[in-house]
């Protein structure tokens, strides 16, 4: 008997936990919990982490997991290594399901850099106007910096997350009408984003295109190699001809 652990996050996740609904697998969808209220979802939820990778391969075992997709954010990078960790000591099957890298076009002002440390490093000296669209978490390195700040975030923060910073709450997906008029309104100059891909998050990117911004592009961390499909039918397939571990659990 399959038994799936769909760790979820993404709009590509929810898209498969309503196939895997729709064709009576047995799965639980788990959550990391970083936002106050997290989207429902078609199958048995779980919120909140397992205690790395010894913890989520203990919680395989007694939940009687049999296979193991990744669909979590292409920038949780944690996640993604301790799954692979926990399913390499089990023997489990293991698929992430990753959305395609953006790739910069005709007009666009892209500099790529390889993280949070390099986006710092990659903005100018004096004072800007920048779209921070990175979510809530890695915003300390850049507090020492003497820019205005627009930060859009899915739920308010407590106190304010940078000096100089205007927050505005919103859960995607954006368009390109609302995200150049958000920009405009603000007269952003430099918007610094993760290479999350997906269709969701990319209306800021054809937004800054047409108002001649310079995008600060995070490239995705370095992850294990893994069984890999793009769309959420892909991984449906591959869930139907694999078949579970013989370890018993």
């Amino acid at each position: 008997m399959k038994r799936v652990l769909l760790l979820g996050g993404t709009t590509e996740a929810s898209d498969l936990a309503r196939l895997l609904a729709g064709a009576g697998i047995d799965a639980v969808f788990s959550y990391a919990g970083r936002t106050a209220a997290p989207m429902a979802q078609p199958l048995p939820m779980r919120i909140g982490g397992f205690g790395g990778a010894s913890g989520l391969a203990d919680w395989l075992q007694g939940a009687g997991i049999s296979h193991v997709i990744d669909a979590t954010h292409p920038f949780a990078a944690r996640m993604s290594r301790n799954a692979h960790a926990a399913c390499t000591e089990l023997g489990l099957p293991l698929l992430a399901l990753q959305r395609p890298a953006w790739q910069p076009g005709p007009g666009d002002d892209w500099q790529p850099v390889p993280d949070i440390a390099g986006a710092v490093a990659a903005l100018p000296k004096r004072p800007a106007r920048v779209f921070l669209a990175i979510g809530k978490q890695n915003l300390d390195p850049f507090a020492r910096l003497p820019h205005d700040w627009l930060l859009r975030l899915v739920d308010a923060p407590d106190s304010a997350p940078l000096p100089r910073a205007q927050v505005v709450i919103a859960r995607g997906p954006f368009t390109v009408d609302g995200d150049r008029s958000l920009m405009a309104a603000h007269r952003i100059t430099h918007l610094v984003a993760k290479n999350s891909g997906g269709a969701g998050a990319s209306a800021k990117l054809q937004a800054a295109r047409d108002l001649g911004v310079r995008v600060v592009m995070i490239d995705r961390p370095a992850l294990p190699d893994r069984a890999t499909v793009a769309i959420p039918a892909e991984a449906l397939d591959w869930l139907h001809q694999t078949a579970p571990a013989l370890r018993g659990v």
